[in-house]
């Protein structure tokens, strides 16, 4: 279990920080709400690997079987590092890539009218509610692939 939740977590990892890295530099240009449709699709995507990780368990470690329980823990543990991926990637586009961010962000929603409503953020901040975000969205999912993929 151990070395599936290790490789399965990892590949997410790597594809959450490619495809939200490059999402967001490429997508500057974006408006905020495209550009948070693309941040999600990203998340739903990476977390992928936690059905095929489940998967990969119970037909090639497990002798064709899992318990709802194992899967769920399974699919949670790949999303937890998937979810640290996310949360590291935040955190340098916060930081390095463009650290102006917070203020455009903001610059934006005033020009929207949103006046009084945008909370102050700070890099570690936004990382931490990335990392959350992402880890409730692949608990969903692991619910999800617990239910489909069990077998007794």
């Amino acid at each position: 279990m151990k070395t599936t939740v290790i490789k399965f977590g990892i590949y997410g990892l790597i594809l959450a920080m490619v495809i939200f890295l490059s999402a967001l530099y490429f997508g500057r240009e974006l408006s905020y709400s495209t550009q948070e449709v693309l941040g999600y699709t990203s998340m739903i995507v990476s977390l992928m690997f936690v059905f095929f990780g489940i998967k990969h368990f119970r037909d090639r470690e497990n002798e064709g079987k899992v318990s709802f329980g194992k899967a769920l823990i399974i699919g949670l543990l790949i999303s937890v590092i998937t979810a640290v991926g996310f949360a590291v990637a935040d955190y340098i586009y916060t930081t390095v890539i463009n650290p102006d961010f917070f203020k455009d962000y903001e610059a934006a929603m005033l020009a929207q009218g949103h006046e009084g409503e945008i909370p102050e953020f700070t890099s570690s901040l936004a990382a931490l509610l990335m990392f959350l975000t992402v880890t409730v969205l692949g608990l969903i999912i692991s619910i999800i692939s617990a239910l489909i993929l069990q077998k007794k």
